[in-house]
């Protein structure tokens, strides 16, 4: 049996309902696939920057459920800095923590008051003609799409398929967190502690993170990037215990809630779109290489995809593409190259020293950290990441043959 959408969508999570919420809502018939059941948790910081904030607000999401965050705490060696997110033009001053479980839901669930027709416990598969993707494949039924979107995370068998995968020789990141219970889960600020070590004391370019939830837990995690030294040899389990203990007694942590979980930030794709198809957030590489952060990328490039496709269809893939690339690729350019940087130890020593050295560079550190600053943001920030990429550009080449062993 054969039906037709106008919009099939692999994957729920907030890049896909994103899309779902915006496709439903201008009038296009759309199909969700996702493998999970409803309710499930995606393993995340559960960290929401203004901008991402911002996007849900676009989407009309309540954020009542949500825990709202102030600004940022960056802490390197002795060095602390305690900023409040800054007002813009584009983004409010606030952020939030919102557990994925929850966040998921709300985005969902609005989807389908739009309209949207979700399938829980379903695989969804691209159909092929050639190079076009025709729709999806999905429990021995084939649905015929004008637009099939990718929204599946990190690569697998869909971006296989697509020749989506990850470029090879680009850095990508892993993760891991758990919760625990704190006297402190109502504070308004993230806490980033930006000067890590690995079990050999190898620097680590990455950071941990104490995000309160405001529910009487906080989600606490650790990040690294692939380009530093003997990366393939190093324990996310022992980072997360090693930082724990760094924090234990400021935060009065209680036990461990849950088993530490693990997953991969892609923060590259060999292709994010094609005839019949694009691939949006981290399905796309759209992940922020200096603080491993997708969910406002995909946010908007699922709002985005959307509203392309339904306002013309036969175009959408390549606008889409064209748009995106504006709008994010010299940003996420410029991060990838800067991981190369860091990815060598002495130079991540004096990076860090320097990005929390004074209130001016700090305040810089801040935007990048909160996904402010994209081919449209103006201001001193904006110039410096300019300027950053341009003499990164130059030094790439050198970079990657030097870069540390992993």
């Amino acid at each position: 049996m054969t039906e037709h959408v106008d919009i099939a969508i692999i994957g729920a999570g907030p890049a896909g309902a994103a899309a779902a919420i915006a496709g439903a809502r201008l009038g296009a018939t759309v199909k969700v696939f996702d493998k999970a059941p409803y309710g499930r948790d995606k393993v995340c910081g559960d960290g929401l920057t203004p901008r991402a904030v911002a996007a849900l607000e676009d989407l009309d999401i309540e954020l009542t459920d949500a825990h709202q965050i102030d600004g940022l705490r960056m802490i390197a060696n002795k060095t602390v800095r305690e900023l409040a997110w800054p007002e813009t033009d584009r983004f409010p001053a606030r952020g939030a923590v919102w557990p994925r479980r929850r966040l998921d839901a709300a985005l969902i669930d609005a989807a389908v008051v739009a309209g949207a027709d979700v399938r829980w416990e379903t695989e969804a598969l691209p159909v092929l003609d050639g190079d076009r993707v025709t729709g999806v494949t999905a429990d021995g039924s084939t649905i015929e799409a004008g637009l099939t979107i990718v929204a599946t995370g990190a690569p697998g068998q869909v971006a296989r398929m697509l020749g989506a995968e990850r470029v090879a020789d680009e850095p990508f990141g892993l993760a891991i967190r758990t919760y625990a219970e704190s006297p402190r889960h109502a504070s308004r600020h993230l806490e980033a502690c930006l000067t890590l070590r690995d079990q050999n004391g190898t620097p680590v370019p990455g950071y941990g993170w104490m995000f309160p939830a405001g529910d009487g837990t906080v989600n606490i995690g650790v990040g690294a990037l692939s380009t530093m030294k003997n990366f393939k040899s190093l324990n996310l389990n022992t980072l997360l215990a090693s930082y724990r203990g760094l924090v234990q007694e400021p935060w009065e942590l209680g036990p461990n809630l849950e088993r530490p979980r693990a997953w991969r930030l892609p923060m590259s794709t060999q292709l994010r779109h094609g005839p019949g198809w694009v691939a949006v957030g981290d399905a796309a590489g759209l992940v922020n290489p200096m603080n491993g952060e997708g969910i406002d990328y995909g946010l908007e490039s699922g709002m985005l995809a959307a509203e392309l496709f339904v306002a013309n269809p036969s175009t959408a893939p390549s606008e889409y593409d064209r748009l995106v690339g504006e709008r994010f690729d010299s940003f996420l350019r410029t991060g990838r190259r800067f991981s190369f940087l860091i990815g060598h130890p002495w130079i991540l020593r004096s990076g860090l020293r320097m990005a929390v050295g004074t209130e001016t560079i700090a305040n810089i550190t801040l935007q990048v950290m909160g996904n402010l600053i994209d081919s449209d943001s103006k201001g001193a920030s904006a110039t410096v990441l300019n300027v950053t990429d341009k003499v990164l550009a130059a030094a790439d080449p050198l970079l990657r043959r030097t870069r540390a062993a992993a």
